[in-house]
């Protein structure tokens, strides 16, 4: 059929197809076109006397004829008139990252913008994949969340939850400086919160692609108000630093993907060998090389020896002494072999990040007690102020209902009155000249 020769059909305003939306909503999709080409075809066939109601003035849609383009999606300034830019807290291959106030309500975001003109370059298709991982992905404790992405000047940007913890990255490039490094403990949590994150990711049959320390950002809250997780999480969020999964801009689907290599120091070999049939186990192996940089160990080498030997399953020194148990996890999670590293459903359910779960679930067990403690001090106390209240107006009551009385006597009784005034001291002035 000629989807152009109707005059019933006409050709849609230009939108973007997401490569990143599920299966399942494109079955959906193409379902609902086939019902409204029928609905179309059953009204040409049964004349123009129905009702509204029965699918008269419905306009077939059709795809687009080409792709809305950074150029074409120019507009006057939507950053400079919706936000107030505070200050520029980051700067990456992409582009720089600002910390600005929504002028309509007064939240604070991160405005990521990039460096130069995207349109027609590689840079845009980079771009414009971070905003369909961002767009496809809900919303999840350990995923930045997205908000809004638009075209402005030939340059992108997108709007995303600001995280006030900075990155991992600059933690331990702190951390480094102070010869300060993250505890077993720490990273234990760190390695659990990340791998939460990634399994959401992979359960959309997405993966990352880059993860890597300064894609891993922090939000710190209060140890009481943690996010609800699944049931396999249900010990919630339970330290008040929040690891967070972020920039997308590698991210690709499981099947039929578009590799783009991310950072060669956290790259799996069987990517550099153009190996795609387990991308899972490569954000599995570039997550433990993050833990491992987080741990205290030198920066790690983006080439040479020692780059091959950390892919024949080699951990790189670290400068701190560690559980064998976990040193094996992590390990484990190097091995040459991508499908003998463990899944984000085996990290989550191991031994050793378990016991890490139920040591901070008894912590935040801990916290909410003395919390509630607290609490009952306060509503005790707030008791005892309204009994003391009560009290103080009942006694005034009480002395404004004697003066009545007092007053209703003596005008009812004159010689009352005289006997009040009796025994009185009468005052007695005296001049002296």
């Amino acid at each position: 059929m000629d989807y152009y020769s109707s005059g019933r059909r006409h050709q849609a305003p230009l939108v973007n197809f997401n490569p990143f939306t599920p299966d399942s909503l494109l079955i959906q999709s193409a379902t609902q076109q086939r019902n409204n080409r029928k609905r179309a075809h059953w009204n040409d066939s049964f004349g123009e006397d129905m009702e509204a109601s029965d699918g008269v003035g419905e306009e077939e849609v059709l795809p687009p004829s080409k792709r809305i383009t950074m150029m074409e999606s120019n507009m006057t300034s939507r950053y400079a008139s919706e936000f107030h830019e505070l200050e520029k807290i980051g700067c990456g291959e992409f582009g720089a990252v600002f910390k600005c106030v929504k002028r309509l309500d007064g939240c604070t975001y991160a405005i990521k913008r990039s460096k130069k003109p995207l349109a027609g370059s590689v840079d845009e298709q980079n771009a414009l994949r971070e905003v369909y991982a961002h767009a496809v992905l809900g919303l999840h404790p350990h995923v930045v969340q997205y908000y809004s992405a638009w075209a402005e000047d030939d340059h992108m940007l997108i709007q995303n939850e600001y995280c006030n913890g900075g990155t991992l990255s600059d933690v331990i490039t702190e951390n480094y400086r102070r010869l300060h490094y993250l505890s077993e403990l720490e990273l234990k949590d760190l390695l659990l919160q990340v791998t939460r994150g990634l399994k959401y990711i992979h359960s959309t049959s997405l993966v990352h692609m880059d993860i890597k320390p300064s894609n891993i950002f922090i939000s710190r809250k209060s140890v009481a108000s943690f996010e609800e997780c699944d049931e396999e999480e249900d010990d919630g969020l339970t330290t008040s630093v929040v690891y967070k999964i972020g920039d997308l801009g590698h991210v690709t689907r499981v099947n039929n993907p578009q590799v783009e290599e991310g950072d060669s120091r956290y790259l799996a070999n069987e990517i550099l060998q153009e190996d795609y049939s387990n991308l899972t186990k490569a954000d599995i192996f570039a997550l433990a090389l993050t833990v491992v940089s987080a741990s205290g160990a030198e920066p790690l080498p983006t080439n040479g020896d020692k780059w091959h030997e950390i892919r024949q399953g080699k951990l790189p020194a670290i400068p701190q002494v560690l559980s064998p148990e976990f040193l094996s996890l992590l390990k484990l999670m190097i091995h040459p072999d991508p499908a003998r590293r463990p899944s984000t459903s085996d990290l989550i359910k191991h031994p050793v990040l378990l016991t890490t779960s139920r040591m901070c679930a008894v912590q935040l067990r801990v916290v909410l007690k003395a919390k509630d403690f607290k609490i009952a001090l306060l509503q005790k106390e707030l008791e005892k102020a309204q009994m003391d209240k009560a009290a103080a107006e009942e006694k005034e009551k009480g002395l404004s209902t004697d003066r009545i009385l007092t007053r209703s006597t003596v005008q009812s009784n004159p010689r009352t009155s005289r006997l009040i005034g009796k025994k009185m001291n009468r005052s007695v002035s005296l001049t002296i000249y």
